[in-house]
Order: C-alpha cells, then structure tokens, then sequence
C-alpha cells in the first residue's frame, strides 16, 4: 500500500484515554470569529481531525502556519460549551482554524497534512475518542478550497491509500466558536498530562518525521 505522503506528492506534482476524559474548566461565553488574516496577507483552513488537542499541536510545528485556534463549528448550538460538544448533541465537531501564510505553505500542503495528521476512514472517532464531536471534515473557505479538498479524497480513494473508503465531510465553513482558554495551546502547556504523553506525543512525533523538512525548527524551510 502506497503512503499517504507518496500518494499526495505525487498529487501535488500534478496540481485507552479519551480527549472528552480531562478536567473541565468554566469559561465566560466564546466568542464566533470568521477569521480575517490580516487584509489578505494569510489565508485560513479549517479541519477538523478528532480531538483538537492533537491537530492543533501537529499543525502548530509546520512552516508557514501562523496561528492555529481550536473551536467548535459544523453545529447548530450558539455558543457551545466543552461540555456540551462533547455529549455529541451539538452537532459540532471539534476544529481547528489554522491561520498560514500563502507564500510559505500551500493549501494543498495543509491537505496533505491533514491527511497524515488522523485516519480519515474512522467514522465519528480517532482512537479512543469517539462521537461526531470528533469527526473528520474539511471546513471550505471557497470554492478552490472545495474544489481541491473533493479532488485529493477522491484521488486518495482511488489510488487505494488507505484500506478502507475516506468519510471525510466536506463543508461550508460557517459559525467558529473559540473553544475555552485551557484548550488553545493545549500540548505545549500540558505536556505532563496523560493524554498529552500517550496519545498527542506519539502522533506527533510520528507527524514530525513526515514533514521533517516542513517544520518551524528546521533551517531549510518548505521546498
């Protein structure tokens, strides 16, 4: 089976813990953003990927991304809470707004990692976590962002890079709810926590290796 990594390259040429498990803080009420990135100098891609806590800390490690938020969105709740995502009744998915600089890193490159970050063949679950709260999807911007998002699920399905079919949702972005302060940059402030060690750890470093030559730390940048 080819890899996911050989497969969107290739592409690219041609165009036991539970998240839901951790202490729950209060919050004031969250605050709905639609992502301005400053005047058209950064571009925004939102996904969602199973718990928000991994995505946002694989995301945060590549070259280009500025900013990445973790939210709720995909629902039809004002202004939900943790809590409530996370009874799966909100209808939204935990996300990430992932703020990048065009120039730097593509929106197919964000692709490719969106796909090597999680399995998208796992209906409503990753792992252990599991309810729509933590489905896959792909929250378009416009219409490229559809266009290519419908374009690499379906190239991926039919060059067999995963063994099962990719339930990938592919939807309009609408209404961002910032989930609660202790949620963003979750990772790099919890790092002793045991989900951060033996679930967001291992996945990282497994990230980190694919993107090697992508990642903030490495001195030759995206090529």
């Amino acid at each position: 089976m080819k890899t996911i990594g050989m497969v969107i390259s290739a592409l690219l040429l041609n165009v036991f813990l539970s998240c839901a498990g951790e202490p729950q803080q209060k919050q004031e009420k969250n605050k709905v953003v639609t992502p301005s990135a400053n005047a058209g100098l950064l571009d925004t891609a939102t996904f969602a990927a199973g718990c928000f806590w991994c995505v946002e800390a694989q995301f945060q490690q590549l070259n280009g991304v500025d900013t990445v938020v973790s939210g709720y969105t995909g629902g039809y709740v004002k202004n939900p809470s943790y809590k409530e995502v996370c009874t799966g009744n909100t209808g939204h998915a935990e996300a990430v707004n992932i703020i990048f600089d065009p120039k730097v890193i593509s929106f197919d490159e964000l692709i490719e990692a969106f796909f090597v970050a999680h399995d998208p063949t796992q209906l409503n679950r990753q792992g252990n976590d599991v309810g729509t709260q933590y489905r896959s999807a792909i929250f378009y911007h416009n219409p490229q962002q559809k266009e290519k998002a419908l374009y690499y699920i379906k190239r991926l399905d039919e060059e067999h890079a995963y063994n099962k079919p990719i339930v990938t949702e592919v939807k309009p972005y609408g209404a961002f709810y910032i989930a609660e302060d202790y949620h963003q940059n979750y990772f790099n402030l919890n790092r002793s926590e045991g989900y951060c060690q033996f679930v967001i750890a291992p996945k990282l470093e497994k990230f980190e290796k694919v993107f090697k030559k992508k990642l903030k730390n490495n001195s030759e940048g995206i090529k």
